[in-house]
């Protein structure tokens, strides 16, 4: 991993007449990016190793700014993060999101160092996705004999860092890069390395192909299986593990989803066989981890190179019963190794009243299909000349749901997702004329080729799912919506079916949905980036509700 300056040139130079607290009045307020930029080069950026050219580019079109200096290197040395501070109120949330951008407050930020300096003394710490410089500064203080190294792929937040880094004291022992982290040189430290930060949460949608490419090839290569469905974090991980080597330490706050989805598989396997999990501390929804992104926080420890026995599992109420990353109940390997998903394993089940039981007890619960190209196989009859017994009404958006209240009593409204059959054989010539005209039509404008075309049999085979007699929403930040599907609408993966285990009278489906409807809340989900709540089946599954006796009996 590269120690060294980042360009043979030299690292610019702005000389800014020196400000102090008798004349803070003419100096500006940190309010816009040049702001920010100015500061963080009067609070020394250039002396810090790594400089890009894309760096050195926006320093010499920022005007500069006047700013107390002063302040902000006594704000930096007390333990706050002001850059970062008026860099969040700069770009709100939703701005920052695009890059997956969340600080992360100095409590957990502390509670990770507490861990780290417990397991090892580290010759290097590296901090992955460096945004302000949070975690390189506190783990500079934390370390003071350990080199500091971080990447960002925003040039603000790598000259944020470097100011901050320049004002802590530690620019000599500093590299600052703008450089992707997958990305990084692979150089090793002359002792063990420290890995720590907030890996940007950034959804895969907005990865280029050729980092899914990365994904799936250097997982494979280590003999795990990956999905181009993973989000930036999922990369990172596995970035950690052709970084690191065996006897390195690291540990991350991240989004929880990776404990119990699909694409987060990878993350469990590497956990097991090759990053060396130790423990995983979930954080509740209402401990709030985040200030500007309502999500579930997940801590993951672990030591590189070992193959654990066990990973102590531990989910906390506040950030303040993290500590120093202790506790938690050991779970076997083979149990971790076994389970699709961890959450089960860590949640502890309260015990049910009386007559109550699971829902996956009655029912078993399937997200619809994947279209995979919603403009392409989500029509309206009139919008096709495709034949009628391809077209299925069915629910696409999950405000159709919350719309229809206790019951979906029609489904003229509902738009069609055109679902062909594998072997396009059993139409008759003139049908199959009109089908073959669409395929060629959508496969030249390249639907072939996604994703999750790909992973078909027959690509243009959505595959939808029998008409569910109950219909749910699954993601949003209400409780989900409970629907009887009077109108045998099929859905697609904007909700999920509930597929009753043994056949149920209407009277009890009505009885049902009408107990999921009134019992459920936000809480028994996960809350993910931007405050949605989401229900994966399995955890939709575990929701309470009357067993049958007490439905039938009218509870």
């Amino acid at each position: 991993m590269q120690r060294v300056m980042d360009c043979p040139e030299p690292c610019p130079s702005r000389s800014v007449k020196p400000h102090n607290r008798s004349n803070m009045s003419s100096l500006s307020p940190l309010d816009s990016l040049d702001a920010l930029v100015s500061a963080a080069l009067q609070l020394g950026a250039e002396s810090v190793d790594g400089w890009s050219t894309e760096e050195r580019a926006l320093v010499k079109r920022t005007p500069l700014v006047p700013v107390a200096v002063d302040e902000l290197r006594h704000q930096i040395a007390s333990g706050s993060d002001p850059l970062g501070e008026a860099y969040c109120r700069i770009r709100n949330g939703e701005e920052r999101r695009g890059l997956g951008q969340t600080y992360t407050p100095p409590a957990i930020i502390s509670s990770m160092l507490e861990w780290s300096a417990g397991e090892v003394a580290p010759t290097r710490v590296v901090d992955p996705g460096s945004g302000s410089g949070r975690f390189t500064v506190a783990a500079g203080r934390r370390f003071p004999k350990a080199q500091l190294v971080a990447a960002d792929v925003d040039p603000i937040a790598t000259l944020m860092t470097r100011g901050s880094v320049a004002a802590a004291g530690f620019a000599k022992r500093s590299t600052v890069l703008l450089r992707d982290y997958r990305g990084l040189d692979h150089d090793q430290s002359d002792g063990p390395t420290l890995f720590i930060g907030n890996p940007p949460y950034v959804r895969h949608h907005q990865i280029d192909q050729e980092w899914k490419r990365w994904l799936l090839q250097t997982a494979a290569a280590r003999g795990h299986v990956a999905s181009g469905l993973a989000g930036l974090h999922v990369h990172f991980f596995l970035a950690t593990v052709e970084h690191g080597a065996p006897g390195d330490v690291g540990t991350f706050i991240t989004s929880a989803e990776w404990l119990d989805v699909n694409y987060g598989s990878l993350v469990r396997q590497l956990l097991l066989d090759g990053l060396g999990g130790l423990g995983v501390h979930v954080l509740d929804p209402d401990a709030a981890p985040f200030t500007d992104v309502a999500t579930t926080g997940v801590i993951t420890t672990f030591r590189l190179g070992s193959h654990p026995k066990s990973i102590k599992l531990r989910r906390v109420k506040t950030v303040d019963d993290l500590g120093a990353l202790e506790g938690g109940r050991p779970v076997s390997r083979e149990r971790l190794a076994e389970a699709k998903r961890w959450t089960p394993l860590i949640r502890v089940t309260p015990k049910l009243p009386d007559g109550w039981i699971e829902l996956g007890e009655l029912c078993r619960v399937h997200r619809g299909a994947v279209t995979g190209a919603n403009d392409v196989w989500v029509t309206r009859p009139d919008e096709t000349d495709l034949p009628p017994e391809v077209l299925f009404p069915s629910v696409t958006r999950a405000r159709e749901l919350f719309a229809a209240g206790a019951s979906l009593a029609a489904a003229h409204h509902l738009r069609c997702v055109i679902d062909l059959p594998a072997d396009l054989d059993v139409f008759d010539a003139g049908t199959r004329k009109v089908v073959d005209r669409f395929l060629r039509r959508v496969k030249k404008d390249g639907v072939a080729d996604g994703y999750i075309a790909r992973t078909r049999r027959a690509w243009w085979r959505v595959g939808l799912r029998q008409p569910a007699p109950i219909l749910a929403t699954y993601m949003a930040r209400r409780p989900p919506a409970f629907v009887r599907n009077l109108a045998d609408a099929r859905h697609i993966n904007i909700a999920h079916g509930l597929y009753p285990r043994q056949p149920l009278t209407d009277d009890i489906l009505d009885k049902l949905a009408l107990a999921l409807r009134s019992s459920v809340v936000v809480g028994q989900g996960r809350t993910y980036a931007g405050g949605l709540t989401k229900f994966e089946p399995r955890e939709m599954e575990r929701v309470p509700v009357p067993n049958l006796e007490l439905l039938g009996a009218g509870a």
